[in-house]
């Protein structure tokens, strides 16, 4: 089987070039940069091409590229997809590119498939996909997806491309959101070092969220803020809550902060009841680090 990914000069794109040319798969990779093609050409041992020459050659089309320039190379490749081409997109957002790939490809069967880590991962195992099938001919090849996934040790969650953004909303943005706006606080406060000389796990917990945020790509953490549909919503939830809670230290409430605090409580232990036990092993991890 021999596959293109579009975008393959890129971070994950490399990730998952190295990954297809272990599992046995002939790869062609595509990329704006031409001194990276020729770096991952000789690192990984792939075939380099233009978009419309890797799309005529494979069998499995990956799109691994950036949200805003998605239609345009859509547009771009689509004219040479085949009807008995797969064509896979694994941008963090998936409502758009879903609606792209099916207003301009009239052949071949898409989908959309999101993997939840970076690329940094060591290999596939234990790690998440999403995969956001819409009809008929998309769930069969999801499914098919799903056991080669499996099969190779990782877990997959199946859901519509709306329930997918509504959950990165949070899963991605707020926690991005969050991590990138501490950092901005911690900075301006100062004293790093010292902080992380008597910090205890709770801050550990928190500086190794925010470090691992900052040191992503800017360019994609941007994208991920402006293009996720409910991430305005999200943010704007977090900021009136962030309000509130401010206001009951302003005003030394501390009854009601008490209250408040334990109500968040029995509804964080009744909607997961392993919570408690999973931040004890979180914060065991941390200590050992």
């Amino acid at each position: 089987m021999k596959i293109a990914i579009i975008g393959g000069s890129g971070k994950m794109g490399r990730w998952f070039a190295n990954f297809l040319v272990k599992d046995g798969k002939e790869v062609i990779i595509t990329g704006r940069n031409r001194g990276k093609l020729l770096e991952a050409k000789q690192q990984l041992g792939v075939e380099v091409a233009t978009n419309m020459e890797a799309v005529k050659r494979a069998d499995v089309i990956l799109l691994s590229v950036p949200v805003e320039s998605f239609e345009e190379v859509i547009k771009q490749i689509c004219p040479y997809i085949r009807p008995e081409q797969t064509i896979i997109d694994i941008t963090s957002i998936k409502e758009s590119p879903v609606e792209i790939m099916h207003k301009h490809i009239k052949r071949g069967i898409t989908l959309g498939v999101h993997p939840m880590f970076g690329p940094g991962a060591r290999d596939i195992t234990h790690q998440n996909f999403v995969l956001t099938p819409t009809n008929k001919d998309e769930t069969a090849l999801a499914q098919k997806v799903r056991e080669y996934l499996e099969t190779r040790g990782a877990r997959v969650t199946v859901m519509t491309p709306h329930q997918h953004d509504e959950m990165m909303s949070v899963i991605l943005g707020l926690s991005h959101f969050i991590a990138i706006v501490s950092a901005d606080t911690l900075l301006n406060l100062g004293k790093l070092k010292l902080m992380r000389a008597i910090s205890g796990s709770t801050y550990k917990v928190w500086l190794t969220l925010v470090e691992s945020v900052i040191s992503e790509d800017p360019e994609f953490c941007a994208s991920l803020q402006m293009n996720l549909p409910s991430g305005v919503k999200v943010n704007q939830l977090f900021q009136s809550r962030l309000e509130a809670w401010a206001d009951l230290v302003k005003n030394k409430d501390k009854r009601k902060f008490i209250r408040r605090m334990n109500t968040l409580r029995n509804r964080l232990e009744k909607d997961d009841p392993d919570l408690p036990r999973a931040y004890q092993n979180m914060y065991k991890l941390i200590e050992e680090l």
